[in-house]
């Protein structure tokens, strides 16, 4: 059984895993962390295995240096921060930043990735709601980072979205168009739970990208 704490636990996502991992007979939620609920993360880490990290970008990552610190793996959704700064840090906690969660989406990189190399020119155009806080989204970042070429970044921020994210490739007389959508914030918590499951084992840390563990 995974002792899983839940960091940021009273937002949005944060409580969409908490349900998540309840309903998930291998998993245990073991803390709900979250300023709006008074507990904060140094005072669980004595009690989990994985944290879920659905934070801030200003907060996320000290929460994954606490957690490699303590020994304690750490699945980071939040995005907007230097992945690259925990390089260094000394701990046996592993960390597994996923810029996106939904399996669609990471076969929508990896379909763009493959892409770019036969189509002269691409760009990006992300859409989510209105709360989200960086721009671009650590998707569409990851996306360009992993296609051939300069790959500009359009951003949509609007009521009524979730998360969605279009690769407009043009080639000599034709266009080719990828685009994920995520309807509900259900659609992300397959990765979750398998995240959760999988960090323990990953070769490397801090290690970015879904697709390492599917």
């Amino acid at each position: 059984m995974i002792r899983v704490g839940v960091a940021g636990a009273a937002g949005r996502m944060g409580s969409t895993v908490c349900e998540a991992v309840e309903a998930s007979e291998d998993l245990r939620l073991a803390a709900r962390v979250d300023p709006a609920l008074g507990t904060a993360l140094e005072e669980v880490l004595g009690y989990v295995d994985v944290v879920v990290d659905f934070t801030r970008p200003d907060t996320a990552l000290e929460n994954a240096r606490a957690c490699v610190r303590a020994g304690v793996h750490c699945v980071v959704g939040t995005s907007g921060w230097d992945v690259a700064a925990l390089a260094d840090e000394r701990g046996s906690g592993k960390v597994l930043f996923c810029p996106n969660f939904a399996i669609g989406a990471v076969l929508m990189m990896r379909f763009a990735a493959e892409a770019s190399h036969h189509m002269a020119g691409a760009e990006i155009v992300e859409l989510h709601h209105d709360g989200k806080l960086d721009k671009p989204s650590g998707t569409a970042a990851r996306t360009a980072a992993l296609m051939a070429g300069d790959v500009p970044i359009h951003s949509v921020r609007l009521p009524g979205l979730v998360a969605h994210q279009e690769v407009i490739l043009g080639g000599l007389g034709e266009t080719l168009t990828i685009r994920h959508d995520s309807l509900s914030r259900e659609s992300f918590m397959p990765g979750v739970l398998l995240a959760i499951r999988k960090v323990a084992g990953i070769e490397r840390s801090p290690l970015v990208g879904l697709e390492h563990v599917l």
